[in-house]
């Protein structure tokens, strides 16, 4: 189960591509989703003809620490340097230049492998992506593990849904802290069509009555329960509270985003959970 020796934060060298830059917060999710990974196709890897990594929002496939300055890979190459890799892979981003990056450095660092890659809005091109994983029988299984990170609430639960309908755990990225509380006189309009999309809900704000606010925390627990009752409905396990990212900042801890996981299956929660324990530290799983 998992490769004890793996470490998904892996330092690289500046190669001269589009590398946006992160704050150091940004090391925690790519430990996370590393690791979940891991796990996923070391041990699905016996079990199903095909294994499918899905990125919404893949960037480049680097990014620049800002505090320090160090050049680490992100989700997507992460993806791609498992010890087991997956069968497919399917990367999005509506960002020209930071795909093209990404295709560029696959193609020099892993010419064995053959990606997707799709430039665009992955809730505009939400149906090209599905036509891009594989059809599931009994003698050819697909099992297909999505990551979704966006920099604020840019996702659409209708697009999650469709993805939802496949065999298909998820990893996804809520801009709790990052996004509502800054973007809280623009939701508030009504031609502002976010949260709409975000909960999929357009009167959402007959249930929501307080300020869109993440400070006392009754803004996140709405969306976060909302997202939950949506991929309730599509059969997924009931979840643990969501994974919550935080800073310091001027000695107090501020809140930056959750991170949500949903399977089907409760040996996918079961491994949610080994990845969230398993330290920076590399440690035997067990």
């Amino acid at each position: 189960m998992g490769t004890a020796k793996y470490n998904p934060i892996i330092e690289v060298n500046d190669d001269g591509l589009e590398t946006p830059e992160v704050g150091e917060w940004g090391l925690e999710k790519y430990r996370l989703v590393g690791h979940y990974a891991d796990l996923f196709t070391s041990t699905m890897k016996t079990k199903w003809e095909n294994l499918v990594y899905i990125d919404l929002f893949s960037s480049s496939g680097y990014a620049k620490i800002e505090t320090t300055g160090k050049i680490v890979k992100t989700s997507a190459m992460i993806a791609l340097s498992l010890p087991n890799q997956f069968t497919k892979y399917i990367f999005c981003d509506e960002n020209e230049t930071l795909i093209k990056a990404l295709e560029t450095r696959v193609k020099r660092d892993y010419p064995h492998l053959s990606p997707i890659y799709i430039h665009g809005n992955c809730n505009n091109k939400i149906q090209e992506i599905i036509e891009h994983i594989p059809q599931y029988s009994k003698t050819n299984r697909v099992l297909s593990f999505c990551f979704v990170d966006p920099f604020a609430l840019e996702i659409h639960l209708q697009t999650l849904k469709m993805l939802g309908k496949l065999r298909m755990d998820f990893l996804v990225l809520i801009a709790t802290g990052m996004a509502a509380k800054r973007n809280e006189i623009n939701y508030h309009k009504p031609t502002n069509k976010t949260i709409e999309n975000f909960l999929d809900d357009p009167n959402w704000r007959n249930d929501y009555k307080g300020d869109i606010d993440t400070a006392d925390q009754t803004f996140t627990q709405f969306i976060t329960k909302r997202l939950k009752d949506g991929f309730k409905l599509l059969d997924y396990n009931e979840v643990e509270d969501f994974h919550p990212v935080k800073y310091r900042h001027k000695g107090k801890s501020v809140l930056l985003y959750h991170l949500a996981f949903f399977s089907k299956d409760k040996q996918g929660n079961k491994f949610w959970n080994i990845a969230k324990n398993y330290g920076n530290e590399q440690t035997s799983l067990f």
